[in-house]
């Protein structure tokens, strides 16, 4: 199944217009390896199936492949969408549970921010559906750390491609100003989708 690009329009004072534009060429690369990888797979011969190996083999590769692509394109949308819409206030469903997890919102704030910092590829919060909390994860690469049943509700890049243009090497101050530019009425509705 072929998956398209969502075209996303510059509105936000987190990262500059030629910021954001690189980034979205480097989304798009994902959609099409994604793609191409979803034709390979669908065109594997039972004996690229029957050679499939954990050392190495065809299928593996694409296999991995797969994952690293499509969760690229998944994670920049989410993050994209986290960007586009601007600041709104934080709602009740979302300071529940950031109250819950870390006591207030300044507990999680701190958190996420430490979280952040040593993030070398993701830094998201996430509804951990098993146990029912919320949690800071830190993926070092698309595909390296995400927990199963783990619903992502703030997505925040932190590949130095996300912010080098705009902030140099001061991650911390591309921390911040995301963080005061959250769209919360985007987390509120991710959070719907998994608390009651």
């Amino acid at each position: 199944m072929e998956i398209t690009a969502i075209p996303f329009v510059h509105q936000t004072e987190v990262v500059s217009q030629k910021l954001f534009s690189d980034h979205l060429k480097l989304y798009q690369g994902y959609v099409d390896k994604t793609n191409e990888i979803s034709l390979k797979l669908a065109a594997s011969t039972d004996a690229d199936l029957a050679s499939a190996n954990a050392t190495y083999s065809t299928y593996r590769g694409l296999k991995r492949g797969e994952s690293f692509a499509l969760d690229g394109v998944i994670l920049h949308e989410l993050y994209f969408q986290n960007l586009v819409t601007g600041n709104s206030p934080i709602g009740s469903r979302t300071t529940r549970l950031l109250d819950r997890n870390w006591g207030s919102f300044d507990g999680w704030k701190e958190a996420f921010i430490a979280s952040a910092k040593t993030a070398r590829g993701w830094c998201i919060l996430v509804y951990e559906q098993r146990t029912q909390t919320c949690r800071n994860m830190v993926l070092d690469s698309h595909d390296l750390g995400l927990i199963c049943g783990a619903y992502p509700l703030l997505v925040l890049d932190m590949y130095e491609h996300a912010y080098m243009i705009d902030y140099d090497v001061n991650k911390a101050a591309y921390i911040n100003r995301f963080i005061a530019n959250i769209p919360w009425e985007v987390v509120e509705k991710r959070s719907g989708a998994v608390v009651r």
